[in-house]
C-alpha cells in the first residue's frame, strides 16, 4: 500500500528504457513547476515530482536555511533522509528505474546532498545553480554516476567559487562531473533546456552501450 508522504505528481513515461526523472523545484516552487522543464529535455521519460515539505514565509522548499546562503544542515540531512524513502517507495508503487534528479536552487541542493548521503537512491543528476550542501560528509563512493551542474556566471545567489567546489567534491567520490558556467544568471534559460537536453541524449547512449 502505497501512502505518499510528499505531495507530488507523476507522469508514466512512454518508452521503457528512458530514465525517470525526479524533479525538485526551487523555493516557492510546487510540485507542478518542473514538469514543462521535464517533457522538454526527456518527451519520453517517467516524471516523478514531490512538493518540497518545508515552508519559508509560506513559499515551498525542500529544507530549511538560516539565511541566504547558509543551511541548516540538520535539516539538510533530515530531509534527505524522508524524500530517500519516498523515492524508494515511489519507484516500487509506479515501477520505474532509480531515477535521474533535476533539480534546481533549492531543489538542486537536496539533490547534491541526497547523492552524497544515500549514493545509491539516484542514478545521477543535473543540479541548476547548485551549491555546495553540506560543510562535513562521510567520504561516499558515487562509481561513475552522471553529474550536470549549470551555473550563472551572473548568479547573485550562488557563487562561482561554490559551485566550484561542489564539482570538485562530486568528482572526488568518482562521479563523471559536467560543470558549464552559462552567461545568465540565477534564472532558467533556453541554453539550460538545450544542455540539459543534450547531456541527457548522450547519458541515455551511455547506459545503452555494452560493456567492453
Amino acid at each position: 500500500m502505497f501512502a505518499p508522504t510528499f505531495i507530488h505528481r507523476f507522469e508514466p513515461g512512454t518508452k521503457t528504457e528512458a530514465i525517470p526523472l525526479l524533479l525538485l523545484h526551487g523555493t516557492g516552487g510546487d510540485e507542478n513547476d518542473l514538469l514543462p522543464l521535464g517533457r522538454a529535455v526527456a518527451p519520453e521519460a517517467a516524471l516523478l515530482s514531490p512538493r518540497g515539505q518545508v515552508l519559508e514565509h509560506g513559499a515551498p522548499r525542500f529544507f530549511r536555511r538560516l539565511s541566504e546562503g547558509v543551511f541548516d544542515e540538520d535539516d539538510v540531512r533530515r530531509r534527505a533522509d524522508e524524500l530517500a524513502s519516498f523515492i524508494e517507495a515511489a519507484r516500487t508503487h509506479y515501477h520505474i528505474a532509480s531515477p535521474m534528479a533535476l533539480g534546481y536552487s533549492n531543489g538542486a541542493n537536496i539533490a547534491a546532498a541526497m547523492l552524497l548521503l544515500h549514493q545509491t537512491v539516484l542514478s545521477g543528476a543535473i543540479l541548476l545553480r547548485a551549491m555546495v550542501p553540506l560543510t562535513t560528509v562521510v567520504p561516499v563512493d558515487l562509481a561513475g554516476k552522471p553529474v550536470l551542474i549549470l551555473s550563472g556566471a551572473q548568479d547573485p545567489i550562488v557563487p562561482v567559487e561554490n559551485a566550484a567546489r561542489l564539482s570538485d567534491l562530486l568528482r572526488a567520490a568518482n562521479a563523471l562531473v559536467e560543470h558549464h558556467t552559462l552567461p545568465v544568471g540565477h534564472g532558467l534559460s533556453n541554453e539550460d533546456v538545450a544542455v540539459v537536453r543534450r547531456w541527457l541524449q548522450d547519458a541515455v547512449k551511455a547506459t545503452r552501450s555494452p560493456t567492453p
